[in-house]
C-alpha cells in the first residue's frame, strides 16, 4: 500500500468546495482546508505507485477549482 499527501492551490473561495468533492474519492481519506501557501491538503492511498498516479492526475486533477497539485509520497526510512 502507498500513501501519500496530495498538496492543493485552488482559485480564491474554492477550498472548501474541493475538500469536500475530493472527500468523496475512493483512495482518498482525508481532504482538509487549510491556511497558507496551499488551500487543500489530501491524504491518499492506493495499491501502487501506478495507481496512486492515476488516483492524481485522473479523478483529483479533475475537480473544478483546482489549479495546482504537488504529490508528496510517504516513504519510510
Amino acid at each position: 500500500m502507498v500513501h501519500a499527501y496530495i498538496l492543493i492551490q485552488t482559485e480564491v473561495g474554492k477550498a472548501a468546495a474541493v475538500a469536500a468533492e475530493i472527500g468523496d474519492i475512493p483512495g482518498v481519506t482525508t481532504a482538509e482546508d487549510v491556511t497558507g501557501p496551499y488551500d487543500v491538503i489530501v491524504r491518499a492511498e492506493a495499491d501502487n505507485v501506478d495507481q496512486l498516479g492515476q488516483l492524481v492526475v485522473a479523478r483529483i486533477q479533475n475537480v473544478d477549482g483546482i489549479t495546482r497539485t504537488l504529490t508528496c509520497p510517504v516513504v519510510h526510512l
